[in-house]
């Protein structure tokens, strides 16, 4: 069984805020939310692996495992009352059918300790009924909306989603350094995949035109939570 690899730990200077409510990022690409005692993930694509097995890209076959060593840890760091995923927790509706037992008897032990919601997403219309928890299409935190997907947001709304697999990349002495981020304004904030084989996208890229005004972004490095305005991000 391979070990967990990504650092895990709460950012000790950063907090994001939208509609008054603090959230922390972690190391691990979670998102920790004190007031409401809730830790968020999005994208973890269980069992992205097999999926392409399927299509012939053979990689090793412990991205699942690696996923829930980090979710676990995370969860053991923050020791939330509440787990929410923001969509595309499997990568597709046959995830459930091809994780090994081991892994799946892991994520049940997870969910057997907090109280988890598994919010919808395009790659998981329907999560499995049989790990844990209660499956809803988005929720509420206070005033801010969980959905996987952004939606245009009405007045006075805030919104926390995923779906889009952050990253930024700057020049530094000479270097150009790319993370998977969190990128928000005052208003909407998209979180990283957390699954250990999912791609990323620049938050430069097409995708996220039109959603952000004047947005930071929370770079995730080897040890801390880096943050930079929109100016610096290329």
């Amino acid at each position: 069984m391979p070990s967990s690899t990504r650092p895990c730990g709460l950012s000790r200077s950063h907090r994001i805020t939208l509609s008054g409510v603090d959230f922390i990022p972690d190391l691990s690409g979670a998102l920790f939310a004190p007031e409401f005692n809730a830790l968020l993930v999005a994208d973890l694509h269980l069992e992205k692996g097999t999926s392409l097995a399927r299509r012939g890209v053979h990689l090793p076959p412990y991205d699942t495992r690696e996923s829930l060593l980090q979710l676990k840890a995370a969860v053991e760091s923050t020791r939330p009352q509440r787990l929410i995923f923001l969509g595309d927790s499997f990568h597709d509706q046959g995830a459930r059918e091809r994780i090994d037992a081991s892994d799946l008897a892991m994520l049940r032990a997870i969910t057997a300790k907090v109280e988890t919601v598994w919010i919808t997403g395009n790659h998981d219309p329907a999560p499995p009924e049989d790990v844990g928890g209660m499956i809803v299409e988005e929720m509420v935190l206070g005033p801010v909306s969980l959905r996987h997907h952004q939606k245009a947001l009405r007045d006075g709304e805030a919104e926390i989603s995923g779906h889009l697999h952050p990253a930024a990349a700057i020049h530094a002495r000479g270097h150009r350094i790319r993370c998977r981020c969190f990128i928000a304004d005052e208003k909407r904030l998209i979180m990283p995949a957390f699954g250990s084989y999912t791609g990323a996208l620049s938050v430069r890229s097409e995708a996220f035109e039109g959603l952000f005004g004047d947005f930071h972004v929370w770079m995730i490095g080897d040890k801390a939570v880096h943050r930079f305005p929109a100016a610096q991000v290329r």
